[in-house]
C-alpha cells in the first residue's frame, strides 16, 4: 500500500513538473515573441521619427527649391518604406504630393501676380519712352546745330534701347510687342532691330533679298532680331563684327547671326533650346540676376507667331550663331515703291557718312527749316550738285542734300521702332543662358 501511494506521488509530482516545464516553455516562447514584437515596434517607431526629420528638414526643402530651380535634385526617402512600412510610405508620399500642389499653386498665383505688376509698370515706361521719342522727334526737326543734333541722336538711342528694354519685359508678362506696322523689307526689318542695341556700330549686313516681312509679325521679328543681336555683341570683344546674313529656302527665309564671341556648352545649349521653344510658360523668377531675358523674350514671340529661333555652336567664327526662320506665310512681296526708296535712302546715307562725329553719327549742316526739301529723299539724294569751275574751292554739301541723307538715316535706325503709346498691344551685362 505505501509502495502504491509512493508511486501515486511521483507520478504526481512528474506530471506537475512536466507540466510546469511546458508552462515554462510556453511563457518563454512568449516572453522571446513580446520581446521580438517590442523591438520590431521601437524599430519601426524609430524609423518613423527619422523619416518625418527627414522630410522635414531635407526633402521638403529641397521640394520647394526645386520648384524655383528645376535642376535641384529632391531626396528620396531613408528606408526602403514600400517594404518595411508601406502604409507609412503612402503616407509620407500623400504628404509629399499635398505639398508640392499647394506650392506650385502658391508660386503660380505669386508669378500671376508679379507679371501683372510688371506688366502695368512697362506699359507706363513705355508710354514715357514713345512721348519722350516723339519729343526727340521734334527736337530733330527744329535743331540744325551739329552739336546739338549729335546730342539729341545718342539721346534718341539711348531712348530706343530702354524702350526696348521695357517692351521685352511687357512680352515676358504677357503683353504683346506694340502696333501692327506696315509689311517692311527684310532689310529694314535688321536695320530696324540693329538700331535698338549699343553696339549698333559692329553689326554688319551682307546681302539683301526682294522679300518683306507681313505687317503682323514686323514688331515681334525686329524685337527678336534686337535680343539676339545684343546678345552677341555683348558676348564677344568690342572690336569684332556681328555678321547678319539671309539665306533663301524653299519653304522661308533663315536669318543668320554669327558672333566671335564665347561659343555655349552643351547645357547652355539645352536651355537655351527650352527657352527658345516656348513650349512652357516662362517663369520671371528664374532669369537669373541680371535677368536673361532674351531667349527668353524670343521664344515666346515665336510661339505666338509662327516663326522659329535656333542657336548652336557652329558659327564660323567661333562663337555662337542664332538663327531666325520666318516661314513663307509671314513673308510677303515688298511693297511697291519701298525697295527703290530703300536704295536711295542708303545712297544718302552713305553721302552723309563722310561726315560724322567721333562717335559714328552723322552730322549735317545748319539748314534752315524753310530750306528742307518737300520731295522724298530719293529724289533729293539723287540730286548731284554742279561741278564747281576750274581752280574753285569745292562747294560745301548742299544743305538739301545734307538734309535727305540725315532724314534717311534717322528713317533707317528708327525703322521697327513705332508702337501704340501707353498701349497693351504695344545695362547691365546679360550672361548666356
Amino acid at each position: 500500500m505505501e509502495q502504491f501511494l509512493l508511486a501515486a506521488a511521483f507520478a504526481i509530482v512528474a506530471g506537475a513538473g512536466i507540466a510546469a516545464g511546458v508552462l515554462l516553455a510556453r511563457q518563454r516562447q512568449a516572453t522571446a515573441g513580446l520581446r521580438d514584437q517590442n523591438a520590431a515596434l521601437a524599430r519601426g517607431l524609430e524609423l518613423r521619427e527619422k523619416e518625418l526629420r527627414h522630410l522635414a528638414d531635407v526633402r521638403l526643402p529641397e521640394l520647394m527649391e526645386s520648384l524655383a530651380n528645376p535642376g535641384v535634385r529632391v531626396t528620396g526617402p531613408l528606408h526602403d518604406l514600400d517594404r518595411e512600412a508601406p502604409a507609412y510610405g503612402q503616407a509620407i508620399q500623400t504628404v509629399v504630393d499635398l505639398f508640392a500642389g499647394s506650392a506650385a499653386r502658391v508660386q503660380e498665383r505669386a508669378d500671376r501676380s508679379a507679371k501683372s505688376t510688371l506688366r502695368a509698370m512697362m506699359r507706363a515706361v513705355q508710354s514715357l519712352a514713345n512721348e519722350q521719342q516723339l519729343a526727340i522727334s521734334h527736337m530733330q526737326e527744329r535743331h540744325d546745330d551739329p552739336d546739338v543734333l549729335e546730342g539729341l541722336l545718342r539721346i534718341d538711342h539711348m531712348n530706343a534701347q530702354l524702350g526696348r528694354r521695357a517692351q521685352a519685359t511687357a512680352v515676358l508678362c504677357g503683353s504683346w510687342p506694340g502696333q501692327q506696322r506696315s509689311a517692311s523689307s527684310l532689310t529694314d526689318v535688321v536695320r530696324g532691330a540693329t538700331s535698338r542695341i549699343r553696339d549698333y556700330l559692329r553689326v554688319n549686313l551682307e546681302g539683301s533679298l526682294n522679300s518683306a516681312v507681313t505687317s503682323r509679325a514686323v514688331e515681334p521679328v525686329v524685337l527678336t532680331l534686337a535680343e539676339l543681336l545684343d546678345n552677341a555683341a555683348r558676348h564677344s570683344r568690342p572690336d569684332t563684327a556681328v555678321e547678319v546674313n539671309f539665306r533663301s529656302a524653299h519653304n522661308g527665309v533663315a536669318i543668320t547671326i554669327d558672333d566671335a564671341g564665347v561659343a555655349m556648352d552643351a547645357d547652355e545649349l539645352q536651355r537655351a533650346a527650352d527657352l527658345l521653344s516656348g513650349d512652357a510658360s516662362v517663369d520671371i523668377h528664374r532669369l537669373g540676376d541680371p535677368p536673361r531675358v532674351g531667349f527668353a523674350v524670343a521664344g515666346v514671340l515665336a510661339a505666338r507667331y509662327g516663326f522659329r529661333v535656333s542657336v548652336d555652336s557652329q558659327s564660323p567664327y567661333g562663337g555662337v550663331r542664332a538663327v531666325v526662320f520666318v516661314p513663307s506665310a509671314l513673308l510677303t512681296a515688298v511693297p511697291d515703291g519701298r525697295a527703290p526708296e530703300a536704295a536711295a535712302a542708303s545712297r544718302a546715307v552713305e553721302a552723309v557718312a563722310a561726315e560724322s562725329t567721333p562717335g559714328g553719327l552723322p552730322k549735317r549742316s545748319r539748314v534752315a527749316v524753310a530750306e528742307r526739301p518737300a520731295e522724298p529723299a530719293a529724289s533729293a539724294a539723287a540730286a548731284e550738285p554742279a561741278a564747281p569751275a576750274a581752280g574753285d574751292e569745292p562747294p560745301a554739301r548742299p544743305a538739301r542734300e545734307t538734309a535727305a541723307g540725315l532724314g534717311a538715316w534717322q528713317r533707317g535706325t528708327r525703322s521697327g521702332r513705332a508702337s501704340a503709346p501707353g498701349g497693351e498691344d504695344t545695362d547691365s551685362k546679360e550672361p548666356r543662358p
